[in-house]
């Protein structure tokens, strides 16, 4: 624990907020290369990123969010929509001026029992993000007791809580629909996640919002 809290460093986020663009320009070069495996399979109009935890402080870095201190702007333009799991606001900064330039997709997914001890982000700071977020084409999901590890594939140390089997019905289906709607451009996928179709896979104290 000690060890991973140490890799949380300011440091290590830049360099994995660098890391996303530098991987983007080495899929951009291999999809043109005539002799790679790669070559012209890749759409590098549509994509997509998303994280979880740290990842999601990656994700929002990359794909929009600013007030990011005496860091400079890690901003990717080619990533057109975003994921985040476990987001959460930049500590001591204000949310509607970190959150103001966002004007990709992004979906945000957390639960009410969310918290980390690495970083100590608490459910106060992951819902900050949503309502700082400008209109259009915004989404968030709030799973009932859904705990940090609900977004992995297995209990974390420190759990309270029986893993609900559900939850990762629920990540999948609006995940895949977000996806095939802002990188596929499915109308259909657009329609379900802007109108009644989600009460189809989320349990009754679960929240979803849209703007």
């Amino acid at each position: 624990m000690k060890a991973m809290k140490s890799a949380a460093s300011m440091k290590n986020a830049r360099l994995r907020f660098k890391d996303v663009s530098v991987v983007i320009d080495h899929l951009e070069s291999w999809n043109q290369q005539d002799d790679h495996t790669l070559f012209s399979k890749i759409n590098m109009d549509h994509i997509g990123m998303s994280g979880h935890s740290f990842g999601a402080v990656t994700t929002q870095a990359v794909s929009g969010q600013s007030g990011l201190g005496s860091l400079m702007n890690f901003r990717d333009d080619r990533i057109k929509a975003a994921v985040a799991m476990s987001p959460s606001t930049p500590r001591g900064r204000n949310a509607k001026r970190a959150f103001k330039d966002v004007n990709i997709p992004w979906l945000l997914m957390t639960g009410t029992e969310d918290l980390s001890v690495i970083g100590n982000a608490d459910l106060k700071s992951r819902l900050a993000v949503f309502p700082a977020l400008p209109e259009d084409d915004k989404y968030e999901v709030v799973l009932f007791e859904a705990e940090h590890s609900a977004f992995s594939d297995r209990a974390l140390p420190g759990d309270k809580l029986k893993r609900n089997p559900n939850h990762h019905k629920a990540i999948l289906a609006l995940s895949t629909a977000f996806w095939d709607a802002y990188l596929k451009n499915y109308d259909a996928a657009e329609s379900w996640l802007q109108g009644d179709g989600t009460v189809s896979i989320l349990e009754k104290k679960d929240r979803w919002q849209t703007k």
